[in-house]
């Protein structure tokens, strides 16, 4: 039996939440804020697991908790925007993660052509249809179709790597 940072790699019961979230931290991960046009005004939420999923059709991943109260309102809009962070974003981070405020409170935003909100300042924005939901134990896997995009060349993008916040080149 091998052990593996501390866990036996042959015992799949000894991997507790706690423990995943420990191992699986060493892993950097891009921080994205998916946006919508909900009805009664924008919505959005902090996101770490986004992805592109395929070039031909274009198409691109994320994975939103089960207990989020955002996504159902996005899941309605039927459209969506990824915002990915840049630098200094940390703040944009932290309000979008927030539960039960206002997190477009002192953010700036412009529409795209169909409503979707897209943060100023981002690396670069997507905007797309919801294409399809999976089964994704705690979290639902949601695909979505590109519709529009853009980039900025200049800033860095904003990393989450070990519990902390760091950018990329």
């Amino acid at each position: 039996m091998t052990e593996t940072l501390g866990i036996s790699v042959l015992d799949p019961a000894g991997i507790s939440p706690a423990r995943m979230r420990s191992v699986l931290g060493h892993f950097a991960t891009g921080v994205v804020v998916i946006t919508a046009k909900g009805l009664a005004g924008p919505v959005g939420f902090t996101c770490q697991t986004f992805a592109s999923l395929s070039l031909d059709p274009p198409l691109v991943m994320f994975s939103p908790a089960r207990t989020s109260r955002t996504w159902p309102r996005i899941r309605e809009a039927g459209r969506f925007g990824v915002n990915i962070l840049a630098e200094g974003h940390e703040h944009l981070s932290n309000q979008f993660a927030r539960s039960g405020a206002d997190k477009f409170a002192g953010v700036a935003w412009h529409p795209t052509s169909s409503g979707v909100p897209v943060l100023h300042d981002v690396c670069a924005w997507i905007e797309c249809t919801v294409e399809a939901e999976y089964d994704g134990g705690d979290h639902t896997i949601v695909t979505g179709r590109v519709q529009a995009m853009g980039a900025e060349t200049t800033p860095a993008p904003l990393l989450f790597h070990r519990g902390h916040y760091g950018i990329g080149t």
